[in-house]
């Protein structure tokens, strides 16, 4: 990476307004236009003398259809790191974004209007991960037997959000049966995650097989299938992916079918966002950063967000390596901050 003690400050305010010009246009941007944006009272001349030095120091290209630069991926994380300096909301614009988000909505429908927000606030496609059914915490849960060997599955999760499963069982069972089965895991689970329930529920009563009363029966049969992982539940929530279409030129369109079809196949993108669920606060990955040729030529900005102090999830911008940092890096913050106020109220 370039240190700022290698670039001179006329050199940096140059790269700045090259940049900037660049992300308003689009386009490739020349000396001339260079001369007449900055204060250094420099000719065309001189400043393409400093824009062979910026290309040679790997922060700027020349386009082979144009005598104008563009930064490369190198320069904008140059740019993002040391020439601008990013700005929390202002307050007026939290509270309206606040009011966007309906705390009394289940998670999920939370988690898809954040999606929609933030691809609508940035014209960019955006991505939030569904708190994963692990990290849900059980408060109670209730079994009602329906028509032949079914179940109807009642969970009551974090405090707030219900949610209802259908489950198939060896034999039928009868609403006693089933109401102390749920009787046993209010009282000796509540408060734990889906995932462990299961786990600790199962390990018991197959250590204690031999001794299994028609209790641990009904519980090993209907407790086992009802905390499975729901295979249907998305893993995360897309917004606004035709938006990139915008801000591609010919060149990227079989990069974007390729994002496209990393997000249908979703093994790529869960990879990368359970990376950046790891780190505490905002992410960026530029290009190639990522380490996944899905998102060359595009930049990520994420950013986790907590239930009850612990991170539980994600949500991030996609866009053009071209994008406004300055107005998406303290948005993505922002959001992922009322999210995890949201989804604690």
């Amino acid at each position: 990476m370039v240190s700022d003690e290698r670039i001179s400050e006329r050199a940096q305010g140059i790269l700045k307004a090259l940049i900037e010009r660049y992300i308003q246009s689009g386009q490739p941007v020349g000396s001339k236009v260079l001369a007449e944006s900055t204060p250094y009272c420099l000719s065309p001349a001189s400043i393409r003398n400093v824009m062979a030095d910026l290309e040679s120091m790997g922060l700027i290209t020349s386009p082979h259809t144009s005598a104008g630069r563009i930064p490369t991926e190198q320069g904008f994380r140059f740019f993002v790191d040391s020439l601008i300096t990013v700005q929390p909301l202002p307050e007026r614009e939290l509270r309206r974004l606040e009011r966007q988000l309906d705390p009394d909505q289940p998670a999920p429908r939370i988690v898809s209007s954040v999606s929609d927000m933030l691809s609508r606030l940035t014209s960019m496609a955006s991505v939030v991960t569904v708190p994963r059914p692990e990290r849900s915490t059980l408060r109670q849960v209730e079994f009602l037997p329906l028509s032949e060997s079914r179940v109807l599955v009642i969970l009551v999760l974090n405090e707030k959000d219900v949610e209802n499963r259908i489950i198939h069982t060896q034999r039928q069972y009868g609403p006693v049966e089933l109401q102390q089965a749920a009787n046993f895991i209010n009282a000796h689970f509540a408060g734990s995650s889906l995932e462990q329930v299961r786990k600790d529920l199962l390990e018991a009563m197959r250590r204690d097989k031999e001794d299994l009363n028609q209790l641990m029966d009904t519980l090993l049969d209907v407790a086992g299938t009802a905390f499975e992982s729901d295979a249907e539940t998305p893993d995360y929530v897309v917004a606004g992916h035709s938006n990139l279409i915008d801000f591609a030129g010919p060149e990227n369109v079989e990069r974007l079918r390729h994002l496209f079809d990393a997000f249908q196949q979703k093994q790529e993108i869960l990879f990368l966002l359970d990376n950046c669920m790891d780190s505490e606060g905002v992410q960026l990955y530029i290009g190639e950063e990522s380490g996944y040729e899905a998102f060359d030529s595009l930049s990520l900005v994420t950013a986790p967000y907590k239930v009850e102090g612990q991170r539980v999830g994600v949500l991030g911008v996609i866009g053009p390596t071209r994008m406004h940092y300055e107005r998406v890096i303290p948005l993505v913050d922002a959001t992922s901050r009322l999210l995890s106020a949201v989804l604690n109220h």
